[in-house]
Protein backbone atom coordinates (compact mmCIF):
# COMPACT_ATOMS: atom_id res chain seq x y z
CA UNK A 1 0.00 0.00 0.00
CA UNK A 2 1.14 3.92 -0.46
CA UNK A 3 1.21 6.36 2.38
CA UNK A 4 -0.74 9.31 1.32
CA UNK A 5 1.69 11.48 3.49
CA UNK A 6 5.40 9.93 3.11
CA UNK A 7 4.36 8.36 -0.53
CA UNK A 8 6.40 5.53 0.32
CA UNK A 9 4.80 2.13 -0.76
CA UNK A 10 4.80 -0.09 2.20
CA UNK A 11 3.73 -3.55 3.29
CA UNK A 12 0.07 -3.63 5.23
CA UNK A 13 1.16 -4.32 8.22
CA UNK A 14 2.42 -0.90 8.26
CA UNK A 15 -0.78 0.81 8.44
CA UNK A 16 -3.47 0.52 11.07
CA UNK A 17 -6.55 -1.42 10.72
CA UNK A 18 -8.55 1.71 11.12
CA UNK A 19 -6.41 3.86 8.79
CA UNK A 20 -5.42 2.63 5.59
CA UNK A 21 -4.06 5.94 3.89
CA UNK A 22 -1.08 6.82 6.49
CA UNK A 23 1.68 4.59 7.82
CA UNK A 24 1.76 4.07 11.43
CA UNK A 25 4.78 5.75 11.67
CA UNK A 26 2.99 9.20 9.63
CA UNK A 27 0.36 8.66 12.17
CA UNK A 28 2.29 8.78 15.50
CA UNK A 29 4.40 11.90 13.76
CA UNK A 30 0.75 13.80 12.87
CA UNK A 31 -0.66 12.77 16.70
CA UNK A 32 2.85 14.34 17.97
CA UNK A 33 2.55 17.23 16.21
CA UNK A 34 -1.17 17.89 16.88
CA UNK A 35 -0.42 17.58 20.71
CA UNK A 36 2.33 19.87 20.57
CA UNK A 37 0.90 22.45 18.96
CA UNK A 38 -2.53 22.44 20.92
CA UNK A 39 -0.63 21.70 23.74
CA UNK A 40 -2.45 23.21 26.58
CA UNK A 41 -5.89 21.62 25.30
CA UNK A 42 -4.05 18.21 25.99
CA UNK A 43 -2.98 19.19 29.02
CA UNK A 44 -6.28 20.58 30.54
CA UNK A 45 -7.87 17.00 29.00
CA UNK A 46 -5.36 14.87 31.20
CA UNK A 47 -5.89 16.90 34.18
CA UNK A 48 -9.50 16.33 33.98
CA UNK A 49 -10.00 12.52 32.89
CA UNK A 50 -7.05 11.80 35.42
CA UNK A 51 -9.23 13.22 38.86
CA UNK A 52 -12.29 11.21 37.68
CA UNK A 53 -13.25 7.77 39.66
CA UNK A 54 -15.65 4.95 38.01
CA UNK A 55 -18.98 4.66 39.45
CA UNK A 56 -18.22 1.29 40.81
CA UNK A 57 -15.18 2.89 43.11
CA UNK A 58 -17.34 5.93 44.41
CA UNK A 59 -19.94 3.62 45.59
CA UNK A 60 -17.81 1.10 47.01
CA UNK A 61 -15.93 3.47 48.66
CA UNK A 62 -18.95 5.14 50.24
CA UNK A 63 -19.92 1.22 51.30
CA UNK A 64 -16.34 0.59 52.93
CA UNK A 65 -15.59 3.91 54.55
CA UNK A 66 -19.01 5.80 55.29
CA UNK A 67 -16.88 7.96 58.31
CA UNK A 68 -14.02 9.08 56.08
CA UNK A 69 -16.93 9.68 53.25
CA UNK A 70 -18.84 11.95 55.88
CA UNK A 71 -16.15 13.63 56.95
CA UNK A 72 -14.69 14.81 53.70
CA UNK A 73 -18.51 15.93 52.51
CA UNK A 74 -18.79 18.32 55.59
CA UNK A 75 -15.52 19.50 54.70
CA UNK A 76 -16.14 20.10 51.66
CA UNK A 77 -19.63 21.96 52.60
CA UNK A 78 -17.53 24.00 54.50
CA UNK A 79 -15.12 24.85 51.78
CA UNK A 80 -17.80 25.53 49.04
CA UNK A 81 -19.87 27.71 51.74
CA UNK A 82 -16.51 29.62 52.64
CA UNK A 83 -16.57 28.39 56.13
CA UNK A 84 -13.33 27.34 55.73
CA UNK A 85 -10.15 28.17 53.59
CA UNK A 86 -7.35 25.99 52.41
CA UNK A 87 -3.84 26.95 53.53
CA UNK A 88 -0.76 26.68 52.39
CA UNK A 89 1.37 23.16 52.88
CA UNK A 90 2.22 23.06 56.49
CA UNK A 91 5.39 21.30 55.48
CA UNK A 92 6.81 23.32 52.53
CA UNK A 93 4.80 26.03 52.27
CA UNK A 94 3.23 24.62 48.99
CA UNK A 95 -0.15 26.50 47.67
CA UNK A 96 -1.58 22.84 46.54
CA UNK A 97 -3.06 21.35 49.08
CA UNK A 98 -4.98 18.58 50.37
CA UNK A 99 -6.81 18.76 53.32
CA UNK A 100 -5.99 15.52 56.06
CA UNK A 101 -7.82 14.41 58.81
CA UNK A 102 -6.25 13.05 61.47
CA UNK A 103 -8.97 12.03 63.19
CA UNK A 104 -12.86 11.69 61.27
CA UNK A 105 -14.82 12.14 64.18
CA UNK A 106 -13.71 15.66 63.98
CA UNK A 107 -14.67 16.68 60.45
CA UNK A 108 -13.38 20.47 60.33
CA UNK A 109 -10.22 19.73 62.05
CA UNK A 110 -7.73 19.02 59.01
CA UNK A 111 -3.73 19.84 58.23
CA UNK A 112 -3.25 20.81 54.95
CA UNK A 113 -0.51 19.14 53.18
CA UNK A 114 0.93 19.00 49.60
CA UNK A 115 0.37 15.90 47.81
CA UNK A 116 3.70 14.66 48.55
CA UNK A 117 3.96 15.61 52.12
CA UNK A 118 0.28 14.07 52.50
CA UNK A 119 1.94 10.57 50.92
CA UNK A 120 4.19 10.85 53.54
CA UNK A 121 2.29 11.50 56.34
CA UNK A 122 0.52 7.88 55.28
CA UNK A 123 3.53 6.49 54.98
CA UNK A 124 4.71 7.35 57.83
CA UNK A 125 1.37 6.81 60.46
CA UNK A 126 -0.71 4.38 58.39
CA UNK A 127 -4.27 5.50 58.34
CA UNK A 128 -5.97 8.08 60.25
CA UNK A 129 -8.58 7.27 63.42
CA UNK A 130 -12.11 6.23 63.17
CA UNK A 131 -11.19 5.73 59.30
CA UNK A 132 -13.00 2.32 59.66
CA UNK A 133 -15.78 3.95 61.78
CA UNK A 134 -19.53 3.01 60.78
CA UNK A 135 -21.88 6.00 60.13
CA UNK A 136 -23.82 5.07 63.40
CA UNK A 137 -20.53 5.60 65.15
CA UNK A 138 -19.48 9.01 63.40
CA UNK A 139 -23.12 9.83 64.12
CA UNK A 140 -22.43 9.73 67.84
CA UNK A 141 -19.57 10.83 67.72
CA UNK A 142 -20.02 14.07 65.91
CA UNK A 143 -23.32 15.35 66.37
CA UNK A 144 -24.45 12.58 69.75
CA UNK A 145 -27.47 11.24 67.62
CA UNK A 146 -28.08 7.56 69.10
CA UNK A 147 -29.87 5.06 66.48
CA UNK A 148 -33.50 4.43 68.22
Amino acid sequence: MICKSCKANKPDDEFYASNKSKCKVCVRKSVRQNRAEKIEHYRAFDRARGNRQSKNYLSDYRNESPAKYRAHNILNNSLRDGHIKKSPCEVCGSEITHAHHDDYFLPLSVRWLCAEHHAQWHAENGEAKNGSATIEEFNIAVYGLKQA
